[in-house]
């Protein structure tokens, strides 16, 4: 029988049990649900609502309900629709009476708040503290390939020389956003909703703060409609979410090409490669691939959620159970993608010449050469000028600007001296970039260094 049945005359159709059940996700809750039943009963006692006999029979029922089921014991019922009715329902068999008294002056619609909320408050400490992992592994690399250059590109064109080092802080950045905006979003999600009820709060003298502070929040929701109704904080994770994993995708993408044999600038580990059931010389990114392809799974949930909640008057509406799926597979997926990733580019083999050889083609230092000129008196839109007449010659002449003689070059530029010679080198070209941010060896150097303290600040609190 349904803990809500007493106004129906007749029985459910099956049809709509097997429609309207969630426990076949949502039970995944279970842990958070028993913690803020149990919490609720201390509360429910201490305002004198149930006895602290009746209370301390809940509370032990459900802890050791919840070392059932954990240790695989315990069968959830469709019948019973949800975790929450799972839970007071196999509760009530256990201890009786006692257990029929919990739900008193609380609602599924406040009890599920409670319990995503303490799900994704601990989730989002496990994502950031991967993200962190994935930074190291950007560090440990950039260490090892020391001071490696590379091209810079825009349009996937050959743009400037860079260290390739520079190049993985650039990631290091962006995964630092991503950390910071989940300790954002923790702020939000970490308030209390227990005690909202169904909608209008409860007519029993509850303290709230102190359920709040039991279970580790930092405050209490401050309306009880938009308590119940509220899934910003789920689309706010959803959203860092999103972002996160297009930062990992378009690193995903500098790795499948790095990997071709045209640009050959690294090689994947075996462990983290495959091959081809047709073709035996084959050696497929398919890991970073995968992990590319999974951002459009996290992009789908956002927008699907955001599609389910644009619509609903308040508050609460059955519509809001898209909110676990999507909530669940973008946890899990982000953790997957997190958790495969630092492996992956940790066993990175850098092929420093074949990147040297590729800075060597397309006129890298050409910005550089216009930057001395610049320093030599000219305007920069004349030296800019003069600096492509000057590509265009080495073009009809099928050189580099390295191989030009200083005979050569004063020829085309009488201006010059010896220093033209050094400024449109690679090391010369990233050594000028001195400045905070920039590409010069030794300022990528403290870069990094830098970022391996910062690295080692957790954002989100610890909370199981």
């Amino acid at each position: 029988m349904k803990l809500w049945s007493g106004r129906f005359a007749a029985a459910t159709d099956r049809r709509v049990d097997d429609f309207h059940s969630s426990i076949a996700f949502d039970s995944r809750l279970y842990r958070y649900d028993i913690r803020g039943s149990q919490a609720h009963a201390r509360a429910l006692a201490r305002a004198g609502i149930i006895t602290g006999e009746e209370a301390k029979a809940i509370i032990e029922g459900l802890e050791g309900l919840l070392m059932d089921i954990e240790a695989g014991k315990v069968e959830f019922s469709k019948e019973a629709e949800d975790i929450h009715m799972n839970i007071e329902a196999l509760l009530t068999a256990r201890i009786g009476t006692a257990g029929a008294k919990l739900h008193t002056a609380r609602s599924r619609n406040d009890q599920v708040a409670l319990d995503t909320r303490m799900y994704l408050r601990h989730e989002l400490g496990v994502i950031e503290s991967l993200l962190a992992g994935l930074q190291t592994a950007c560090l440990e690399l950039a260490g090892r390939a020391g001071m490696a250059v590379m091209p810079g590109y825009t349009h996937l064109q050959p743009a400037q020389p860079i260290l390739f080092a520079h190049h993985l802080l650039a990631y290091v950045e962006m995964l630092q956003r991503d950390r910071e905006r989940l300790a954002d979003c923790f702020k939000r999600v970490n308030v209390c909703p227990l005690g909202s009820g169904a909608l209008a709060g409860v007519p029993y003298p509850l303290d709230r703060q102190a359920v709040a502070k039991e279970l580790g929040f930092a405050g209490i929701t401050r309306n009880s409609l938009d308590a119940v109704s509220d899934r910003d904080y789920i689309l706010e994770f959803m959203a860092a979410a999103a972002i996160m994993m297009m930062h990992i995708s378009r690193l995903c993408e500098d790795v499948v090409l790095w990997a071709t044999a045209e640009f050959g600038f690294v090689e994947l580990d075996d462990a983290f490669s495959t091959g081809s059931s047709i073709m035996p010389q084959k050696k497929n990114p398919d890991v970073a691939e995968l992990a590319r392809g999974k951002s459009g799974r996290v992009f789908g949930h956002l927008l699907g959620l955001l599609s389910v909640m644009k619509g609903l008057p308040l508050a609460y509406n059955k519509d809001m159970q898209e909110d676990k799926e999507a909530l669940f597979d973008t946890v899990d997926t982000c953790k997957a993608v997190l958790t495969i990733m630092a492996p992956m580019i940790s066993t990175l083999q850098v092929n420093r010449e074949r990147m040297e050889k590729a800075c060597r083609r397309g006129f890298l230092t050409a910005t550089d050469l216009a930057d001395y000129l610049v320093r030599k008196g000219l305007p920069f839109r004349k030296a800019h000028e003069l600096t492509g007449r000057v590509v265009r010659k080495c073009i009809e002449q099928n050189k580099t600007l390295e191989e030009l003689t200083l005979p050569e070059w004063q020829e085309l530029l009488p201006m010059v001296d010896e220093e033209v010679l050094r400024a449109v080198t690679l090391h010369g070209a990233t050594a000028a970039r001195k400045l905070p941010g920039g590409t010069a060896p030794e300022t990528v150097a403290a870069a990094v260094a830098e970022a391996r303290k910062t690295v080692l600040i957790r954002l989100v609190p610890d909370h199981d």
